[in-house]
């Protein structure tokens, strides 16, 4: 058993009763596993800092259904309580076609409940509601017999008057009302242009985690709760890739400016036999000592572009690391970093590794979506002529594109062409996608027999 936390629709506040059911379920000293449906980086921070775990993203489109469900059932054993927070609204998902029918949920909250049998718990944003609460609950139940709900958790209610109207709209569809919270205008976190601020830049974090444990003890009813939270299902063995004979360090780049990993990917790479050394762009003078790779994530580097080209040094040190043949994969923010300059929202230039010829400009239009990549040359870590599914989730663009672009690439859900994208180097993989190694475990594998190719030949005399 376990449960999903859904909403009716983007911006009602999953993530708030989400925080609030682990940081109450944390102070009661549990151990608790939690999950994000969907590509997102940012909420699955919140997750890790109130648990004390790596928070696990279950995505069907950049891994497989069947992933879905081993990372589900390998990891929700290991903790005595299970969460799971959805994505947008409960049933919004993308097209897939499977057997000549068109699923147009497909990697959807209500996709990834019914893959893995657990029933959910649907969030309403009762702000601007009273009797139509009812209509709104009962759609949501009846529309998908395949799921189930188990109850309600009715948010930003307001007087006790408001919320007696809404207890008797529901009482008819007899579905309990498991937790309710009011209007809580002096606990919010704070966002930017791509979502939440990370965890690392917010000094009262600690505070506001707090404010919600306390309103999730005394509004949550722990009793009906606790036996849907409980983990119950059997692990689920791993495959597992033979470790390479000599393990190799790679250095990957973890700090406010970058800090967009996949726990998975991360695994992977130890499991494979990498020694993972984290280390701050931002703040530290040198790469670390005796490296063999680089894994730059995404992150924002646009707001801490004026600190990062202020460290020289370090900007050096990668760049002549680069040009000496390391292996370094870049993702989004990594690839702004390798860029010459870096050109903020307000129209400021600052200097950055100068590995890839060109600028990344900030701009307004969000690029935003699942995507199917192309390769149209072989890489170090892909085959020509091979699809990739990735995310792409970002207010900037490089203004020169590529003579030797990694990729064409493609909507998800159909043939409409995106453009070519990325930067194909010999030892360099920079993209604006978003990887998920889940089931493409041969791009980690390729990646640290690249490392090792590398650190022999640096061997030789």
């Amino acid at each position: 058993m376990s449960i999903i936390i859904a909403g009716e629709r983007s911006g009602v506040g999953k993530t708030t009763v989400t925080l609030t059911l682990l940081a109450s379920l944390r102070r009661r000293g549990v151990k608790v596993q939690s999950f994000k449906v969907g590509p997102d980086y940012i909420d699955p921070m919140f997750h890790q800092y109130v648990t004390g775990l790596p928070c696990r993203n279950l995505d069907a489109v950049l891994t497989s259904e069947s992933y879905v469900q081993q990372c589900f059932h390998h990891h929700s054993p290991q903790s005595e309580y299970t969460l799971v927070e959805g994505v947008m609204g409960l049933f919004d998902g993308i097209s897939h076609l499977s057997n000549t029918n068109e699923k147009t949920d497909f990697a959807s909250t209500a996709h990834v409940a019914r893959l893995l049998d657990i029933p959910i718990i649907l969030v309403i944003d009762c702000s601007r509601l009273s009797g139509s609460v009812a209509a709104i609950a009962h759609g949501y139940c009846s529309l998908d017999s395949r799921i189930k709900v188990a109850g309600l958790v009715l948010n930003r209610v307001g007087s006790d008057r408001h919320l007696s109207l809404l207890k008797a709209a529901l009482s008819p569809l007899q579905l309990p009302i498991l937790g309710v919270l009011r209007r809580q205008d002096n606990i919010t976190i704070p966002d930017r242009h791509l979502g939440l601020i990370p965890t690392a830049e917010l000094a009262e974090l600690d505070q506001i985690i707090n404010s919600l444990a306390d309103l999730g003890d005394i509004y949550f009813d722990w009793d009906k709760l606790l036996p849907l939270l409980k983990s119950a299902s059997s692990p689920i063995p791993n495959s597992q890739f033979s470790t390479p004979n000599s393990a190799v360090r790679i250095a990957v780049a973890r700090d406010q400016a970058f800090n967009f990993y996949y726990q998975d990917n991360l695994d992977l790479l130890e499991e494979l036999g990498a020694e993972l050394v984290f280390w701050s762009p931002l703040n530290d003078d040198q790469l670390p000592k005796d490296i063999q790779g680089m894994y730059f994530g995404g992150g924002f580097p646009e707001v801490f572009a004026q600190q990062l080209s202020k460290n020289t040094s370090l900007i050096q040190a990668v760049k002549n690391s680069i040009l000496g043949g390391i292996p370094t994969i870049a993702e989004c923010g990594g690839l702004m970093y390798l860029c010459e300059k870096i050109i903020d929202f307000d129209g400021n230039s600052w200097s950055m590794v100068g590995i890839l010829p060109t600028y990344a400009q900030m701009d307004k239009r969000l690029t935003l979506g699942y995507r199917r990549a192309v390769v149209l040359e072989n890489t170090f870590l892909l085959d020509s002529n091979k699809n990739i599914f990735g995310h792409e989730f970002h207010r900037s663009h490089v203004i020169t594109n590529s003579p030797q672009p990694l990729f064409n690439t493609y909507r998800y859900d159909c043939d409409e062409n995106t453009g070519f994208e990325g930067w194909n180097l010999p030892n360099v993989h920079a993209s604006y996608i978003h990887q998920h190694w889940g089931e493409s475990r041969e791009i980690p594998q390729r990646f640290i027999q690249e490392c090792l190719r590398g650190c022999l030949k640096s061997r030789i005399p």
